[in-house]
């Protein structure tokens, strides 16, 4: 009985061994799927990072070269560097007031179809407010875009994800 008894111990710890084996060989196969997954997010947070930096460089440059109203371009500047994600992340109403100043100025008054559908004096009146908000921050908006633009440009970098 005590040759029964080994030889059963023995298959048992064998088995036991196998299937611990096979648990860790598992563990370690979901620990480096686990760091694939987190180095593909982080990835993808880059690249698309890199996208809205590119517009942040354009409307910039649309900004600095008078292309477009400064409270427009405040209107998006504001709401798209909102979207950058992870260590990029820029508290926009700290690190460029000008901008931030201008942008809670105009956020609210009517825009595109909803500004034409208004009385013509309230038009007027939101027209006067935003020229001399515009006027009065002009300066300091365009040295802050130019900040800006220097600040977006090294971060620009196309990233070209593949699947692993």
């Amino acid at each position: 009985m005590s040759l029964d008894t080994t030889t059963l111990a023995i298959a048992g710890g064998v088995i036991i061994f196998g299937l611990a084996s096979y648990a860790g060989y598992l563990l370690l196969q979901l620990k480096k799927q686990n760091e694939l997954q987190q180095q593909h997010r982080l990835l993808a947070i880059e690249k698309r990072n890199a996208n809205i930096f590119e517009s942040v460089r354009v409307l910039c440059m649309a900004g600095i070269q008078g292309q477009c109203d400064l409270s427009e371009i405040s209107i998006r500047l504001y709401n798209i560097m909102d979207y950058v994600q992870g260590e990029q992340r820029v508290d926009f109403d700290q690190e460029y007031p000008a901008t931030s100043e201008l942008f809670h100025i105009v956020k609210d008054m009517a825009r595109g179809e909803a500004r034409q559908s208004l009385v013509k004096k309230e038009r007027m009146q939101q027209n006067l407010a935003r020229h001399k908000a515009e006027s009065r921050l002009q300066e300091a908006i365009v040295v802050e875009l130019e900040r800006l633009q220097r600040h977006v440009e090294p971060l620009n970098k196309q990233i070209d994800i593949q699947m692993v």
